[in-house]
């Protein structure tokens, strides 16, 4: 019997968390909910207000939860860095009889920063412009998984498919 699975991320801006949520959904097939590519389509030129954030994530978690339901795996494709979001979303898993996969992505903070702030590519697929003030913020309300969180780190210095397969099980 297939038991659906959701993944949740924990990393810094620019740790690498779409570079992994993209081998987990080529592996597995699992539904790619891409939270900024999802906030780009739904609000056009997006200013990441609380409220505009708020409407986006109601969305995503319903979304999660009926995808969850119709057996579906869910790759949620965002920052969980605060330990009441993760838990909601292992909810909503858990109501669902689905495993919750909690995904580490460590990478250390200034290589995370450069890739967020200074690289010129865009970010994510659109130009949304980071600043340091937006990703010292952002970091600095990372809270780490708890030990009982069960939690795979993953090396965000440079992700490694291979690795990133083996590790996860896929």
């Amino acid at each position: 019997m297939h038991i659906p699975r959701l993944y949740l991320f924990v990393g810094y801006p620019g740790a690498g968390k779409t570079s992994v949520a993209r081998i987990i959904h080529e592996k597995t097939g699992a539904v790619h909910l891409w939270a900024d590519q999802e906030r780009l389509k739904t609000f056009g030129k997006p200013t990441h207000s609380p409220d505009e954030s708020l409407q986006l994530y109601t969305y995503l978690n319903e979304l999660t939860d009926k995808l969850l339901s119709e057996g579906k795996s869910v790759v949620f494709d965002t920052n969980f860095n605060f330990r009441k979001d993760r838990d909601h979303l292992r909810q909503i898993a858990d109501k669902n009889d689905a495993e919750t996969v909690i995904v580490w992505i460590v990478t250390p903070k200034a290589l995370a920063k450069q890739r967020s702030v200074h690289d010129q590519n865009l970010r994510n697929g659109y130009e949304f412009i980071m600043t340091e003030n937006d990703f010292e913020r952002i970091a600095s309300h990372l809270e780490t998984p708890d030990e009982d969180e069960k939690i795979i780190k993953i090396d965000g210095t440079k992700i490694d498919k291979q690795q990133v397969i083996e590790l996860l099980h896929l």
